[in-house]
């Protein structure tokens, strides 16, 4: 932590630049690249008298989007203005395992201060990138079974954060209110994914408590999602979809085959259920993002990630996609309705 001492008044905004593949995605965080997809930022542009914050998220879709943008202003918020008074190297490693390697080997060359990883793959390159580097979890639903700290009271080492585990039982709880007469749900998920895997075992363990029987069915990635949502639709009453980046990023390809089948899908996340997604109780993920940018700020300031308690998000919220409930005839109870946040045609 070379500049904590020299450089606590010090914060970041988004530098933008990102790590693209060729397919030419962009966002509000791909702003800083160049033609050919390398970061438009170098070492040669890097203050040393500046804090440094290197900034990894996974890949691009909505949630991770939110959370990005919630850290980048919070961290404002506290006073880190990038190229005033911090350095933010913001990169976005579009889902690629090579990208994410560069990235953190980036980010420790260039004498990082603090690294953020948003999702779980993106905190496990930084960790293994480092071991001295404090290391701020973003959206990383169970940091002890990703092998990232000790305990969530104890971290022990460089790494604390804030975890995105949702309330699994509720969204189960909320999947019999809207479908009473449901009796197997499908369990659609990354097997690539670590934060995936210890989720969909919760599900499942939640849905026999309840007296749900369950099909579970995984991918490696995106590609496999048409293919396998097609089996799993033809055998359920409903899907159910943990946190899971990659179901997240190949969401549009999911929907349509649930909906040929006229099932629901109830994501574990908000901004799946705006995509198409029928219902859920889940994170706001802006506000994660700010959560996630207040532990590093406090971090910044000198506080030991060591014993810093990885924290549970806050921001619980009832989202409803009325569009979508009127498309599959599918009537919200009242009391679900005058609770929630309603989103699709319908609001």
């Amino acid at each position: 932590m070379k500049k904590l001492f020299r450089a606590r008044t010090s914060i970041l905004t988004l530098m933008a630049a990102t790590v693209l593949m060729a397919c030419g995605n962009s966002d509000a965080n791909n702003s800083g690249t160049s033609s050919d997809g390398s970061a438009a930022s170098s070492s040669e542009s890097i203050n040393p008298d500046l804090p440094y914050i290197g900034i990894m998220q996974l890949t691009t879709h909505p949630a991770l989007d939110q959370i990005g943008e919630g850290i980048i202003d919070q961290l404002e918020e506290a006073g880190y203005v990038d190229g005033e008074t911090a350095t933010i190297d913001f990169q976005n490693a579009q889902g690629d395992q090579s990208n994410m390697q560069s990235i953190a080997e980036r980010f420790v060359s260039n004498d990082a201060d603090i690294m953020i990883g948003i999702a779980t793959p993106a905190a496990q390159a930084l960790a293994n990138a480092s071991s001295d580097i404090p290391i701020i979890l973003g959206a990383i639903t169970d940091p002890v079974a990703a092998n990232l700290v000790d305990s969530m009271e104890k971290p022990g080492g460089n790494i604390t954060g804030v975890s995105d585990k949702t309330p699994a039982r509720d969204q189960f709880v909320l999947i019999q209110q809207l479908l009473p007469e449901a009796d197997t749900i499908g369990i659609l998920y990354s097997s690539a994914e670590d934060n995936s895997i210890s989720s969909a075992k919760e599900a499942e363990e939640i849905a026999a408590s309840l007296g749900l029987k369950t099909v579970t069915k995984t991918v490696t990635s995106t590609n496999d999602i048409a293919q396998v949502a097609e089996s799993l639709a033809s055998e359920v009453d409903a899907i159910y979809v943990p946190t899971d980046n990659t179901i997240a990023s190949g969401l549009a390809t999911l929907i349509p085959v649930a909906d040929a089948y006229n099932i629901p899908v109830f994501p574990a996340v908000d901004t799946m259920v705006e995509e198409g997604g029928l219902a859920t109780i889940g994170l706001n993920q802006y506000a994660l993002g700010t959560q996630t940018g207040a532990v590093a700020a406090d971090i910044l300031a000198g506080a030991d990630p060591a014993a810093y308690p990885v924290q549970y998000a806050t921001g619980i919220q009832l989202v409803v996609n009325q569009a979508k409930a009127d498309q599959l005839g599918i009537k919200i109870p009242d009391d679900v309705a005058e609770n929630a946040i309603i989103v699709g045609e319908g609001e």
